[in-house]
């Protein structure tokens, strides 16, 4: 007997994808809210080394997860993770009409609430 089967595996794999998603979901949510309140950096639209430094730690950590995220998935047989892609996908210099961070990422907020309800309903 050698342990545990391909379905074990599996199921584990998945279980960690799982806690995975709902980590990057809440460090995602927290930096949406501290965005959301005035600090600028999380979606990189004005391109600022400051900011950007000082951002950097969460833009990593949100990426390895990210990462591992979509590992997980491609052995599971499933799409990327579609929150990571919308994010990145965000992210970067924006024209002059653009809405600033602050209310870019309360609209983000306002959409992953309703997202994050309908879950546990």
């Amino acid at each position: 007997m050698r342990g545990m089967s391909k379905a074990d595996r599996l199921d584990r794999l998945d279980a960690r994808r799982s806690a995975l998603e709902e980590d990057y979901e809440a460090t995602l949510l927290d930096a949406l809210r501290t965005t959301a309140a005035g600090k600028w950096g999380l979606f990189d639209h004005k391109g600022d080394r400051g900011t950007r430094a000082a951002i950097a730690p969460t833009i990593n950590e949100l990426q390895e997860m990210g990462e591992e995220i979509d590992a997980a998935r491609e052995i599971l047989f499933m799409p990327p993770f579609e929150l990571q892609q919308q994010f990145l996908a965000s992210r970067g210099p924006v024209g002059p009409q653009a809405v600033g961070e602050p209310k870019q990422a309360q609209a983000w907020l306002n959409r992953l609430a309703v997202t994050v309800d309908d879950k546990s309903s």
